[in-house]
């Protein structure tokens, strides 16, 4: 509230004053304030000119709330970590243009009941809709088909097929470095494939020995190695490979950690790379391929293009374009002296 000349209080101009000024109901008035399509032109001017008239200024929260759409929505993760939510969230931006919408980033540390909360903090929020980002590539329990907006899964795929979700293609990725190397003339090649309980383990391994077939080739010891993601193990089972298999040219990791670990290895054991052995690995994590010695050749999932597909279809699905099951999406090879090549992509 204001005051007049004479220092009284004045009371503020509601909406109830610019309807009856203009002769309407106050749900009209507002759709008129709005810019909803069911008003008439003649009657959407003459709220308009009684709401200058009075002065009047909308409450800009109540004005919010008659608007189809907030222009926010949500992104929740259990990886804030960003290893995969901070890139999937640039591509997201990316493609909801800049200062169109605003992402809503809520860690939901993976725990079910935290996650809950989030989410009724963000539909209190009134986003239009939200995009799960997972940690891995294993399915992840669906939010359900009863919010009252659409949901986008990526990278780890809900597992409700009602549900739409967008994860890389780590089988495919797993048959590009293969094929890399069959291409250099490696034919001794090791797979040192990561944790076993992760679906992109497994479906790496299954890309790669798919692609050796298709070679004539197999894995050197028979099958892959399983363990850690970290360099320790890297470090760790590379000595022993070479301690049994001393003629290997390959080594193939399951991360850009374990392949870093394979890499201070072989550089100890006076092997080198990529001279005598080549080494690759997965995620293209740039903090650690660049600076790897030498730069390190690894897949990459594409995380960016898969934020941005993710963020495009949750427009359509807004608009009510709404579609179900598992979408995959293409990944690439990042190629560095650690296979013997200046840097490109191959997809």
């Amino acid at each position: 509230m204001g005051r007049d000349s004479r220092g009284e209080q004045k009371r503020s101009i509601t909406l109830t004053d610019v309807a009856r000024l203009a002769g309407v109901s106050v749900a009209t008035a507002s759709k008129a304030l709005n810019g909803r399509r069911q008003v008439r032109d003649e009657t959407r001017q003459r709220v308009l000119a009684a709401a200058e008239t009075l002065s009047f200024t909308p409450n800009p929260f109540a004005q919010a709330l008659n608007m189809p759409r907030s222009g926010t929505v949500g992104m929740l993760t259990s990886d804030l970590e960003g290893r995969f939510a901070l890139p999937i969230m640039m591509g997201a931006e990316d493609a909801f243009g800049s200062g169109a919408t605003s992402v809503l980033l809520c860690d939901a540390r993976g725990d079910a009941e935290r996650e809950r909360k989030h989410v009724e903090a963000l539909l209190a929020r009134r986003v239009d809709g939200l995009i799960v980002v997972g940690s891995r590539t294993d399915p992840r329990p669906s939010l359900g088909q009863r919010l009252p907006v659409p949901v986008v899964y990526a990278y780890a795929p809900s597992d409700d097929d009602a549900d739409v979700s967008f994860v890389p293609d780590n089988i495919r990725g797993g048959a590009l470095a293969v094929e890399h190397l069959v291409a250099g003339g490696r034919r001794r090649i090791a797979l040192l494939a990561g944790d076993a309980d992760y679906a992109a383990a497994r479906d790496r391994v299954a890309g790669v020995t798919e692609a050796l077939q298709a070679a004539g080739l197999e894995l050197v010891g028979g099958a892959a190695s399983f363990g850690p993601w970290s360099e320790a193990w890297g470090r760790r089972v590379t000595a022993e490979l070479l301690d049994s298999d001393p003629e290997v040219d390959a080594v193939l990791c399951g991360n850009d950690q374990v392949a870093r670990g394979a890499l201070e290895t072989l550089r100890e054991r006076g092997r080198r790379v990529p001279e005598d052995v080549w080494v690759a690995g997965f995620d293209d994590w740039e903090v650690l391929t660049t600076s790897s010695r030498p730069p390190l050749t690894s897949v990459d999932m594409n995380l960016e293009e898969l934020g941005r597909t993710a963020a495009r279809h949750l427009f359509h699905a807004i608009d009510g374009q709404r579609h179900g099951g598992i979408v995959t999406l293409p990944v690439r090879l990042v190629v560095r002296e650690s296979t013997g090549g200046a840097e490109n992509g191959a997809d």
